[in-house]
């Protein structure tokens, strides 16, 4: 499939070289690489149809990167989409509100009405896209209502999760310039790592430090390095079937 990485930090931290180690993975991972940081107060998204460790825009990016207290990024499978720079992620856009959001997925949408809703609206082809789109729609419809608390926001993520986890593989990243929200549904397909100050969250442990599987379909919210909310466990665990076995098997996954 794909591979996150994920920081939440109570001070800007240097990420290159947990990013250098991260991308190097992309040997494995070759149909695209993405990035969300944040300059002067501004997120920045880079993204490639290229195999990250061939790319020398990453290159130079990753020599000047400064030092941020949230960050994600991934590097691509395809599996749903072509490989072109519109089914790179990270995906992002605006709520109605104001509010960017910006979301990192590793999965496949198997169900669910969204897989059709949003074949006309999407930029790009893969399921991905469909999902942001579906988690800013659901957004909307919330502050539609009256603006959104922390409380509500953190809410509102977590019953659009677990509406969609069963059936699907969900292992994401969503970050709303102020809150970091990670989940998982599959076993053994993210951990964290404590650090002085803060997390970071990886798809596969990287060098240093221990990690410790991400608590399993749970929504789990993060501002600047601390924990500041926890969903309720929900039952949509994605159990692998023999099929999806056989196809990871055969992509070498």
């Amino acid at each position: 499939m794909c591979e996150l990485f994920g920081i939440t930090s109570a001070v800007p931290v240097n990420p290159a070289e947990w990013l250098k180690e991260f991308y190097s993975h992309s040997v494995q991972h070759p149909h695209g690489w993405g990035i969300m940081y944040e300059q002067n107060g501004k997120r920045q998204i880079f993204k490639e149809p290229v195999r990250a460790c061939d790319s020398n825009r990453l290159e130079t990016l990753l020599n000047f990167l400064p030092a941020q207290k949230n960050l994600l990024a991934h590097i691509r499978f395809a599996t749903v989409g072509e490989v072109r720079s519109e089914n790179c992620h990270p995906y992002s856009g605006t709520d109605n509100s104001g509010r960017e959001w910006t979301l990192i997925h590793n999965g496949t949408i198997w169900s669910g009405k969204l897989n059709f809703q949003y074949f006309k609206k999407q930029t790009g082809d893969t399921d991905s896209e469909r999902l942001f789109l579906a988690l800013l729609d659901t957004i909307n419809d919330s502050i539609s209502r009256g603006r959104l608390s922390e409380q509500e926001r953190c809410e509102t993520v977590s019953k659009f999760v677990a509406a969609i986890a069963p059936r699907n593989k969900l292992n994401l990243m969503i970050y709303d310039g102020d809150i970091l929200y990670v989940h998982k549904n599959l076993k053994n397909t993210l951990s964290y790592r404590k650090t002085e100050n803060g997390y970071l969250f990886a798809t596969q442990p990287l060098s240093g430090g221990e990690w410790i599987p991400f608590p399993i379909a749970q929504v789990i919210a993060f501002r600047n390095g601390t924990e500041i909310w926890r969903g309720e466990r929900h039952k949509g665990i994605y159990i692998p079937t023999l099929e999806y076995i056989a196809a990871m098997d055969a992509m070498h996954i």
